[in-house]
């Protein structure tokens, strides 16, 4: 039986991964385990291992590696507690091979532990650009630290053999996420507003900021921008979640707690909403608002409009019906104002998201299944001489 380590340090990620989770766990050829750490074992942003435990899973593994910094230095301690960690945890498990998703640093911790070890890595959701935060540079190096290689589109797909890896181990399967599209049923209007305890009796706006993190940007200054933004629009209520666990992000924190206790009729601020209650929200949501990922990838699914914020998601493809705009108080009032009249939609066109259909998961399992594992691997040139 092949023993397959799946990584996930915080919320959003885990929410990607479920179904995959799952999959792996209902497999009789495979076994899955589960090394889990980052933001998912911190009370400040919602002990979100919990939600993990509740879904059936088994956590074999814990890493506590996030110092209650969010500085550059901070985060550049927790990925070393992290790794050391992760070569405890890791040794323990002896994995087959290991899975990661995207971009994260935590990411970057154990898949530079897993290399070191000599535990063949698989990476989701690589060749993609995100000019705005260092997860672009993250998400490249574990490119290079990985030995297969499973891409949201095919223009990324060619971007990591560009990389150096060779078209055999590079494979496109979508956007793993769209995956919960066909196979999580999403809670009705009523069902969320119970779950959320909060009435949601005019329309809303699903708010998701995250800092900047290689702009010369202060995250505060930016998300108050976003604040006063939506104040232009009282007569829509808005669900915030809190941002990850990047430079700056826990600064961002007491100001949207402190937004939504001003008008709790009107805002709620919560640390994590579970995938379950987020894609319900999404559905329901009037617009999407931020400079979350998922804004670009997943959202666009539901027909739901995404206003991307500023440039941490710049160079990702995007859907007709995610509206770019600066990080000034104008640039946002007018793509939101654009967003809920729908006048992004004027030419008629149907919404294509170019990030699949939803199937990504099975593809993964296939491959993991058959795949012949090996730690070494050459260098593939596009124009060999």
């Amino acid at each position: 039986m092949r023993r397959i380590a799946v990584f996930t340090g915080a919320r959003a990620e885990y929410g990607l991964l479920y179904w995959l989770m799952k999959d792996l766990q209902a497999d009789p050829d495979l076994e899955l385990q589960l090394l889990v750490s980052g933001m998912h074992l911190s009370p400040e942003f919602g002990n979100t291992y919990e939600k993990i435990l509740d879904d059936g899973f088994v956590i074999n593994e814990k890493v506590e590696m996030l110092l209650s910094s969010d500085t550059p230095q901070g985060i550049a301690k927790s990925l070393g507690i992290g790794v050391i960690g992760f070569t405890d945890a890791l040794t323990r498990l002896a994995p087959d091979l290991i899975v990661i998703l995207g971009d994260r640093f935590e990411a970057l911790a154990v898949a530079q532990t897993a290399m070191l070890l000599r535990i063949p890595i698989a990476h989701i959701h690589g060749g993609e650009i995100t000019e705005g935060a260092y997860d672009d540079s993250i998400r490249h190096a574990i490119t290079k630290l990985s030995y297969l290689h499973f891409t949201s589109t095919e223009d990324y797909r060619k971007r990591v053999i560009q990389l150096g890896e060779h078209p055999e181990r590079v494979v496109n399967v979508g956007a793993i996420g769209l995956d919960a599209l066909t196979k999580s049923p999403v809670m009705s209007l009523e069902e969320l507003s119970g779950s959320l305890d909060i009435e949601l009796s005019r329309p809303y706006f699903l708010v998701t900021y995250h800092p900047v993190t290689l702009a010369d940007e202060d995250p505060e200054e930016s998300f108050q921008v976003l604040l006063d933004s939506l104040d232009k629009y009282k007569d829509h209520q808005v669900i915030i979640t809190y941002p990850n666990a990047d430079d700056g992000g826990r600064k961002i924190i007491p100001m949207l707690e402190s937004y939504a206790a001003k008008d709790p009729q009107r805002v709620l601020a919560i640390p994590s909403l579970g995938q379950k209650r987020y894609l319900s929200a999404v559905k329901h949501a009037a617009a999407v608002v931020g400079n979350s990922s998922s804004g670009i990838i997943e959202v666009p699914a539901f027909g739901v409009p995404t206003v991307n914020i500023g440039d941490r998601q710049k160079g990702r493809l995007a859907a007709k019906s995610v509206i770019n705009c600066r990080s000034s108080q104008d640039s946002i009032t007018s793509a939101i104002s654009a967003a809920i009249s729908g006048s992004y939609r004027e030419s008629g066109e149907t919404i294509t998201n170019p990030y699949g259909q939803g199937s990504a998961s099975e593809q993964i399992v296939n491959a993991l299944k058959n795949a012949k594992l090996d730690v070494l691997k050459s260098f593939y040139d596009l124009n060999p001489d």
